[in-house]
């Protein structure tokens, strides 16, 4: 049973894994292993890009940026799936279903999606304008573009989450899904919610495909001024510099684009739609902090140094 009683009328149930009971121990383990890679990989980025003075650029300031919107994006999530994976009752209340849906989901994938085009104009800058770079990427503009993102994903999350809260339901609150989103509960609304869909594709597309058009544009350029360069080890470590984020974006743009740039009712796969949703609620999440690890060695070099003790004395 995924429900009893004494659940509130207000609550949404969450369906999850009903329907499959046996994966839900297995997955409990490996969601607890992942959200534990996650914390312990996000919080490591955020820390050695703080306190070593060797990773103060541009480039690991977005860096950890990006690890706190993972750590508060996987946060978000994980810690309610693990409770209705092993509780017997798979609910949320209303409160806790409007915070998933506006402060953490579109909030916070909309402000990734904007900032992971301005981290490739930040390579761009890097790689096609050297001599200019530390004008261009200064404190000051690095740290506007970064509350840039963050206000125009809050603003972006509030209209979507408004018109999606606002649909009446008329009394439907079982989800089909592991926690709030909004195509999910869209397939709730009892009236017509063509009206959202048309507006979450509208928004959707513009965060997701006007950045990813841009991202690919700097690429090109990035591409041709590495082309230029004539030492092959120059070649080299300007591409890895780029590799990382790029692998990142592809992880990124995939699953976010699989899930929100299609009509709900019509095309909305629900199996497909929850690998998708897992895929970039903790997959992403816990990746993402070891993708820029294993392929960067000045922040390998930074983890190294923040394990000797002559690190944490010279920080204090």
């Amino acid at each position: 049973m995924w429900t009893n009683n004494q659940s509130s009328l207000d609550d949404f149930i969450l369906l999850g894994f009903s329907d499959h009971p046996w994966l839900e121990t297995p997955l409990f383990v490996i969601f607890l292993l992942a959200y534990i890679f996650a914390l312990f990989g996000n919080i490591s980025i955020i820390l050695v890009s703080r306190l070593d003075p060797q990773l103060d650029s541009p480039m690991y300031f977005f860096v950890s940026n990006l690890s706190l919107l993972d750590l508060c994006y996987t946060t978000s999530t994980v810690p309610q799936m693990l409770v209705n994976l092993r509780g017997p009752e798979k609910t949320i209340t209303y409160g806790g279903c409007v915070a998933q849906l506006y402060y953490i989901f579109l909030a916070l994938g909309s402000t990734e999606c904007i900032l992971l085009a301005i981290m490739a104009f930040d390579r761009y800058a890097a790689i096609c304008k050297p001599l200019h770079y530390p004008i261009i990427m200064n404190q000051r503009r690095c740290i506007q573009m970064a509350a840039g993102t963050w206000i125009s994903g809050f603003t972006n999350s509030l209209i979507q989450s408004t018109l999606t809260v606002m649909a009446p339901r008329c009394g439907q609150r079982v989800m089909d899904h592991f926690f709030c989103e909004v195509p999910a509960l869209l397939k709730l609304a009892c009236t017509d919610t063509r009206v959202n869909e048309v507006e979450l594709n509208v928004l959707g597309a513009l965060l997701l495909l006007v950045p990813l058009t841009l991202i690919l544009g700097t690429y090109v350029f990035i591409a041709r001024a590495v082309m230029r360069i004539h030492s092959a080890e120059s070649r080299r470590k300007a591409f890895n510099t780029c590799a990382s984020h790029l692998l990142v974006v592809s992880l990124f743009y995939f699953t976010a684009i699989s899930m929100y740039v299609q009509p709900p009712s019509n095309h909305y796969s629900r199996d497909r739609g929850k690998i998708m949703a897992l895929f970039y609620g903790i997959v992403t999440t816990t990746l993402n902090p070891f993708i820029y690890t294993l392929r960067n060695k000045d922040v390998k070099a930074a983890l190294r140094r923040a394990l000797t003790k002559e690190f944490w004395v010279k920080t204090r």
